[in-house]
């Protein structure tokens, strides 16, 4: 009989069918989606490879990967950072995946099998338990999980590379829009989505995924300038406070 291999051999396998530098850049993209590392935060080679336990090498790699998907910036004399994408061209995404959404949800409508249908049907649920925790974090991470299932069941793979960096372009800002609320609104919208798909019609499937991502572009527009007028507020009460004797 021949014997089972360590926990180090497999370790090693693990390593020789994925590369480390794959590795690191997968591991520092959850840190950045799940918030752990917020937008504009500087990234330091030295720093994240203490932390992951791998040498310099692979964590630079893994920054050109992030750079490439459109995570992180390289800034000149300065440094790498997660990026930090103004309100406008957040908009500017937005709109345009809109219109990608637009075809997925035609397509699907058109190819999508019942066994399909029932795994986005369980994501949704997911979604749902989230809400009902009041769980911004997991309602997070499913929610991308449903988003690029309904990518990949669309099957064109220079639509999917597209709308991948796009949609880790607007990571921040969708991670804000996150109240229990909105995350309750998204969730009926996320049903009608599956329903439409489900039952194959195109033209409510289609409108029902353009409709949701710009209901995000204006719940993201929303925000801003309520920060905006509140930040105004706070200074203007701070300007009208009397100065210490």
């Amino acid at each position: 009989m021949a014997a089972l291999p360590s926990p180090n051999q497999s370790a090693i396998a693990h390593l020789q069918n994925n590369s480390l530098s794959s590795l690191v850049q997968a591991e520092i993209e959850r840190m950045i989606l799940g918030g752990e590392l917020q937008s504009g935060a500087k990234l330091t080679e030295s720093t994240l490879a203490d932390q992951l336990g791998v040498s310099r090498g692979p964590v630079r790699e893994a920054f050109r990967m992030l750079e490439e998907s459109g995570l992180v910036a390289t800034i000149k004399n300065r440094g790498v950072f997660v990026r930090d994408v103004p309100l406008q061209e957040a908009l500017e995404i937005f709109e345009v995946r809109a219109v990608m959404d637009l075809y997925v949800g035609r397509k699907l409508a058109e190819t999508i099998t019942p066994v399909q249908v029932k795994e986005l049907r369980q994501l949704v649920e997911a979604m749902d338990q989230a809400v009902k925790a009041d769980n911004a974090r997991d309602y997070h991470l499913h929610n991308l999980r449903f988003h690029d299932r309904l990518l990949e069941l669309a099957d064109n793979a220079k639509l999917t590379a597209t709308y991948r960096k796009l949609v880790n372009e607007l990571s921040l800002f969708r991670r804000q829009n996150l109240t229990n609320e909105s995350m309750a609104v998204y969730s009926r919208e996320h049903r009608q989505i599956v329903k439409a798909i489900a039952a194959g019609d195109a033209e409510a499937a289609g409108q029902a995924m353009f409709q949701h991502v710009m209901n995000s572009r204006d719940r993201t527009l929303r925000n801003y300038e309520q920060k905006l007028a509140e930040s105004a507020a706070t200074s203007g009460a701070a300007a009208r406070q009397p100065a210490l004797a």
